[in-house]
């Protein structure tokens, strides 16, 4: 029997190893699948007692493609008709500095005076511009091809997506059920871990995205409060910079201060720098630590510092889910000590 279970041990380990090599290459849809699954379930849970639980999952993965997915596609898209345009006229050097200006004037609404700018710095315009040369452009449009033959991957990867949410959906419960009869913990140990879990993945939810949207509708307001053209684009671009915590607002307020005092508005530049620095930075470097914390019993560090690991080992998700595992790693270790000491098990809530 020794032999026969250390066999089927060594099996599940070499098919869970190829099985993650599968894995790898969608890492981030797979994770937007849990993600996405663990924020709809509430919905699916209400809904498909009323139509099925089929049905349920596919009309909510359709209002969510058309609540999210479709609005991203079209800005995607005009992105990279844009992208197109500037390299297009980088290859056929017809992109001079006024050319260059009146691009950046009617995509952000800032008026910029390059010509001055170089000369003042002691440098030739025409030696920038000659950056830009045919040669150059095409290594450009190398870059953009290599990028496009992505497209193919990146639709592999929403079909991935699609299928794990909707069976997500559809099975939640019965895959949680599985996980239970597979895993030899307790009752109580297991209903413990699960509770845990499910707080911190609400913490990060709210930590992350809802402090990046508060830190979004304030930049917007100060912007507009001085009249900076395009406030509410510039309130989206922060919402999406603002889920790098500490440092992501700060990439748009700070630059748009500066751009105010060169162009000759000192007032309102320190006005958004105060602003952006009391108010603006301050909401991120507290609210989101305090709030993710305090709601998942996880040390503000500890909530940082899964942030940032997450962001290195997962990319953009790990936003997501770095908090998640080290908060995990945190209640197994109280867990396995409780069990191991023959406590109760009671994890903080």
């Amino acid at each position: 029997m020794d032999a026969e279970r250390s066999f089927l041990v060594a099996l599940v380990l070499a098919f869970a190893a190829v099985s993650a090599l599968f894995v790898l290459p969608y890492t981030q849809y797979v994770l937007l699948a849990i993600l996405l699954s663990y924020l709809l379930y509430p919905l699916q849970e209400r809904l498909a007692p009323q139509v099925g639980a089929r049905p349920a999952a596919a009309v909510l993965i359709c209002l969510t493609t058309l609540v999210v997915l479709v609005p991203l596609g079209a800005l995607l898209g005009v992105a990279v008709r844009q992208a197109l345009a500037l390299v297009t006229a980088l290859v056929e050097g017809e992109l001079g500095l006024n050319e260059i200006e009146s691009f950046v004037r009617a995509r952000t609404g800032f008026a910029v005076d390059l010509n001055n700018a170089i000369t003042s710095a002691g440098v030739d315009p025409q030696e920038v511009l000659s950056l830009f040369d045919r040669e150059s452009g095409m290594a450009l449009l190398d870059a953009l091809s290599g990028v496009l033959g992505g497209v193919s991957t990146a639709l592999i990867g929403l079909t991935v997506l699609l299928f794990l949410l909707y069976y997500f959906l559809v099975s939640g419960a019965s895959l949680l059920g599985w996980l239970r009869s597979v895993t030899p913990l307790s009752a109580d140990t297991w209903s413990a871990l699960v509770r845990q879990v499910d707080r911190l993945m609400w913490a990060v939810l709210v930590g992350n995205v809802a402090v990046a949207v508060v830190q979004g509708v304030l930049t917007g307001i100060g912007f507009a409060a001085l009249g900076i053209n395009n406030a509410v684009f510039w309130t989206v671009v922060t919402v999406v910079l603002a889920l790098l915590p500490l440092i992501g607002a700060s990439v748009i307020w700070l630059p748009a201060s500066g751009y105010l005092f060169f162009v000759g508005r000192p007032v309102a530049a320190a006005l958004l720098f105060a602003y952006g620095a009391l108010v603006v930075s301050l909401s991120d470097n507290y609210l989101r630590p305090m709030v993710g914390g305090r709601e998942a019993n996880l040390n503000p560090a500890l909530f940082v510092l899964g942030v940032f690991g997450g962001l290195i080992v997962f990319g953009f998700m790990g936003l997501f889910f770095g908090p998640v595992i080290v908060g995990t790693l945190k209640v197994l270790v109280e867990l396995a000590a409780r069990e191991r000491g023959g406590s109760p098990v009671r994890v903080a809530k």
